[in-house]
């Protein structure tokens, strides 16, 4: 069974986007992974198909309602896939919970609009909430797409080559260390020595060195993690 991501959304005409493209696309295209899209508006209310109220209480703006909602959400066959709804109060994406993903069946993901979803449903049907950082956005569908794209990437045959992705940023727990690449001299600023030693030993100290002064210099929330759990 291959990884099969289903978006609920009410703008399905945004997908695949840049899922469609580069490396990604052609994993689509060999069916490395699936993408299902759901119109939730085909299960809107009345000849106009309504998928949203005003807040009950009042305030600005239109509600998802619950309703609507729960129907999009019971037409979609899950199986194991956890249903997660892309939200800026959701906890935030971390790349343990993305390599969690990718090694499950996939998610189906709920695109939200408005000023939000109707809770009771968030309770009834016990979405996942999920946020990508501390901003907010129109919709749900970027949020979705960039889940979907961290997931992807680490399915195998995906990349090519699977020993990209063990050093990148937060893989170990650190900030990935610089990268550099021919002119040997750039605008008087030359590559470091040591990437030029063929020391592989002394570029592994180097680079491992550089991780983390960035990291810490940079997110001393994961430096703290880092400093408690490593051997």
């Amino acid at each position: 069974m291959i990884w099969s991501a289903t978006v609920l959304t009410l703008f399905p005409e945004m997908f695949p986007g840049p899922l469609g493209h580069s490396l990604l696309g052609k994993a689509l295209d060999k069916r490395l992974w699936s993408l299902e899209l759901r119109d939730i508006r085909d299960h809107g209310l009345g000849k106009h198909r309504s998928v949203d109220d005003t807040p009950a209480g009042g305030g600005p703006g239109m509600v998802m309602r619950a309703d609507v909602a729960a129907a999009a959400i019971d037409a979609v066959e899950r199986a194991a896939r956890p249903l997660i709804y892309l939200s800026p109060r959701g906890a935030p994406l971390t790349q343990a919970r993305v390599k969690a993903l990718a090694a499950g069946p996939g998610a189906v993901l709920l695109c939200g609009r408005f000023e939000g979803l109707d809770e009771r449903v968030i309770q009834a049907r016990a979405i996942e909430e999920i946020s990508i950082g501390d901003f907010v956005l129109a919709g749900g569908e970027i949020a979705a797409m960039a889940l979907i794209e961290a997931a992807v990437r680490l399915l195998p045959g995906v990349l090519g080559d699977e020993a990209s992705t063990q050093d990148e940023s937060f893989a170990a727990g650190l900030l990935e260390y610089p990268q550099f690449t021919r002119p040997q001299m750039f605008e008087g600023a030359p590559l470091p020595d040591v990437l030029t030693s063929g020391n592989h030993s002394e570029i592994s100290k180097w680079r491992l060195a550089q991780a983390q002064s960035l990291t810490k210099a940079r997110r001393p929330d994961l430096w703290t993690l880092y400093e408690k759990n490593k051997p």
